[in-house]
């Protein structure tokens, strides 16, 4: 039998804070200590509901330097949750190398249900949502082409993510490979104050943005091939 702590993926708020869960709550306060995306965002989530667990910065920069640390934690029996800034670690944020590592050492791994901003995005879209394919982030120079050229195909909905400085450009790159009137939907600030969606043909959207100056990250849905 083994004494290795616990791993736990604890997902958080992606806009309004009151969306955590109560089991997500619970678990960051009884674990030893949590892994932090950005210490600074998280530590206002932990002040909003009284969680005193030590955080620890873990983030895309410093994760391949110190994952074996960590598991050394986990090893020694310590029980970790990783949290992202927003939404589900793992998905378009870093948890995978930990997870991975954590597996081959025989350390269990718990992940909480909770938020993702690609689900709601696709549900508001009004696209088909019985099958769909998530491709995160798009390269933004090596590969762009043939990965457009191959989801310009797919018989699924395909959902994006894009950041406010580059979503122009990404319609202008979805209009060409995809065709002017393909029908999408952006959705931006989900659960946040200002939340907007977005629906219409890719054509549509470009002129719908092109007199304002984006905010907030956007889930980008296209239709699939008819």
């Amino acid at each position: 039998m083994t004494n290795n702590g616990k791993l736990f993926i604890v997902p958080t708020p992606i806009g309004n804070l009151e969306d955590i869960t109560y089991r997500a709550i619970e678990t960051l306060k009884n674990v030893d200590f949590a892994l932090a995306e950005d210490t600074r965002k998280s530590s206002i989530l932990f002040k909003k509901y009284s969680i005193t667990t030590p955080l620890k910065s873990y983030h895309i920069n410093n994760e391949h330097k110190l994952v074996n640390k960590y598991v050394g934690d986990l090893i020694e029996g310590k029980n970790l949750a990783l949290v992202s800034d927003a939404g589900t670690p793992s998905i378009s944020d870093p948890g995978f190398l930990l997870i991975r590592e954590s597996i081959k050492k025989n350390i269990e791994i718990i992940c909480l249900p909770g938020p993702t901003a690609l689900i709601p995005a696709l549900v508001m879209s009004g696209l088909p949502a019985e099958r769909f394919v998530f491709e995160g982030f798009l390269p933004k120079k090596k590969g762009r082409v043939s990965r457009l050229q191959e989801l310009s195909n797919e018989k699924r909905t395909v959902i994006l993510y894009e950041s406010p400085l580059r979503v122009k450009k990404t319609l202008e790159d979805l209009k060409e490979f995809f065709g002017s009137e393909r029908l999408i939907s952006l959705s931006r600030e989900i659960s946040k104050i200002y939340e907007e969606t977005y629906r219409g043909s890719i054509s549509d959207a470009i002129t719908y943005l092109a007199d304002k100056n984006p905010k907030g990250e956007f889930v980008i849905c296209i239709d699939k091939v008819k």
